[in-house]
């Protein structure tokens, strides 16, 4: 008797312990499912905080003057981390004409050797191989056939893994370096803080423009020129492509006005938000053409 006892109380507890852990494994998975839904509303408030500040960015845009575009725009103005309810918004707008927009390489299909030319000026400036304007070329151009050294072409591609085909159209982003050949991480860093991917062919807003673009959109400049350059107009932007011209610190340097321009259409926004445990940061391209609202061209975040 007594051992049944015994063996009833072991019993007892055994289903005792079990039922506590059975609780505590539910209190558990209750809690992380409410700390799901907490970060997910602090995310869906993070976004939506970014999204005004996109909106804000739009706006100082659209008020900004069109007809000249330099640093000394409001739009140039940097916004520091501000507080909001529970969170934190900052962010700032970059003038996208004033780097090397990579899909000039190809014109109408075809590949331009003037602006690919200026691609490889832009490329040695840098350390980096110049054979990589060959491969960007025929990706972007319409053509199937490569010559160039270090050019690559579907031949290349399928025999990926995954296999995939050129594009053969202009990037949406920069981002999309990754897919073409001799593009690594390491040279799209490289390359980033000099060069955009825009839907149309520009020109360079030489108001903007950082000296290493200049040294390679003007043949025969060297880079302390452009850095001298550069000095003069942060003091006093260029009113038109002529002055700039004007202001060439050598006779025989030599551009084409159509290269160059001081207005801008395209403008990055990114504004970094805050809110409860999420952070976001939100990218945004904006066109603001003739006397429209400033258009999306494409939106991510992360």
């Amino acid at each position: 008797m007594n051992r049944q006892k015994g063996v009833a109380v072991i019993m007892a507890i055994l289903i005792v312990a079990l039922a506590a852990m059975v609780a505590s494994a539910l209190i558990w998975e209750q809690n992380l499912w409410l700390r799901q839904v907490e970060n997910e509303n602090s995310l869906a408030q993070a976004k939506a905080i970014a999204t005004a500040g996109t909106h804000l960015a739009a706006a100082i845009l659209n008020n900004d003057a069109r007809n000249i575009v330099d640093f000394q725009g409001i739009w140039a103005q940097a916004l520091p981390p501000m507080p909001t309810d529970a969170g934190e918004i900052g962010g700032f707008i970059q003038d996208q004409q004033g780097l090397f927009n990579l899909n000039n390489l190809a014109n109408h299909g075809k590949i331009d050797q003037k602006q690919k030319a200026k691609f490889e000026r832009l490329l040695e400036l840098l350390n980096l191989p110049a054979e990589l304007s060959n491969s960007l070329a025929n990706w972007i151009s319409d053509d199937n056939a490569t010559q160039d050294p270090g050019g690559a072409e579907d031949a290349y591609y399928l025999e990926l893994h995954p296999p995939y085909r050129a594009a053969h159209r202009m990037l949406t982003e920069v981002g999309e370096l990754s897919m073409v050949s001799g593009f690594n991480k390491p040279v799209i860093d490289r390359l980033r803080p000099f060069v955009t991917a825009l839907p149309r062919p520009t020109r360079i807003n030489v108001n903007t423009a950082p000296p290493e673009v200049l040294y390679a959109m003007v043949d025969g400049m060297t880079l302390a020129e452009a850095r001298m350059l550069t000095g003069v107009r942060d003091q006093t932007p260029f009113s038109t492509a002529s002055d700039f011209h004007a202001a060439l610190p050598r006779i025989d340097l030599s551009v084409a006005d159509s290269d160059f321009s001081v207005t801008s259409h395209f403008f990055l926004v990114t504004v970094n938000t805050h809110f409860g445990r999420a952070t976001t940061t939100v990218w945004t391209l904006l066109d603001r053409e003739g006397n429209l609202w400033p258009s999306t061209i494409w939106q991510k975040s992360s």
